[in-house]
């Protein structure tokens, strides 16, 4: 059995403790807490779950879920804020679609506790190598486009078209990179070419046709590359 107190987080908290302890003398295993609206903020909605911790006094019978839309475009941090406080159910959304602004978006959530797993204390049981083909999928299968510069699944996520950033990715992937696309279910990270792109990126991109250049040719190209790219 869930108990969702609709609007919790703007409810007068002395009135949501005692809901909360009653719904769990009724039988309730699972309390979720949703921010409905999304009206809370990180600091207030993680110190809404410690005060239920400290104020419900059967609350050790019960699961903390939370449940998190994005009017104010926090509801993964809200989210995670409540995971750090305890919350051991999130209630959340692949592509991060819902009502209005969406709710909390599932790949963004996963895998900040996977990559910040000693900050969070915790960890999922997702597959994240699943992440991108349920992502495709469920654009496909409801019509909304991710957008290119969407955390975790969007296009751009992976892509690098700055000469510095490239050029430190080639060196030392782990420079501009704290996920392997690997374990979100991509082959690997993409340099884009584009205007702001160096002679590392391209020599690279060169190579990877199956052409080597001296450096006196490699000069020329770039030369040519760059007034084509702009």
């Amino acid at each position: 059995i869930e108990f969702s107190p609709e609007d919790a987080s703007r409810t007068e908290q002395d009135f949501l403790y005692e809901v909360v302890e009653a719904v769990i003398d009724a039988g309730a295993k699972t309390v979720n807490i949703p921010d409905t609206v999304g009206y809370s903020v990180p600091d207030e909605f993680g110190d809404l779950i410690t005060k239920i911790k400290q104020n419900v006094s059967n609350i050790e019978k019960a699961i903390i879920s939370v449940h998190c839309h994005n009017d104010l475009g926090m509801a993964v941090a809200n989210s995670l804020a409540a995971v750090k406080a305890g919350a051991r159910q999130v209630e959340c959304t692949v592509n991060g679609i819902g009502e209005r602004a969406g709710n909390a978006a599932m790949e963004e959530i996963v895998m900040a506790i996977k990559t910040r797993k000693k900050f969070f204390g915790t960890e999922t049981r997702i597959n994240t190598q699943q992440i991108i083909p349920c992502s495709k999928l469920v654009s496909s299968l409801t019509g909304f486009f991710v957008q290119r510069n969407k955390a975790i699944v969007g296009k751009n996520a992976f892509a690098h078209e700055s000469g510095v950033h490239q050029d430190g990715f080639l060196k030392k992937k782990d420079t501009y990179e704290i996920m392997n696309p690997t374990d979100i279910g991509l082959e690997e990270s993409e340099l884009v070419l584009g205007k702001h792109s160096g002679r590392n990126a391209l020599s690279k991109r060169i190579e990877d046709l199956g052409y080597k250049l001296t450096d006196a040719e490699l000069s020329e190209v770039f030369k040519d590359f760059k007034i084509l790219a702009d």
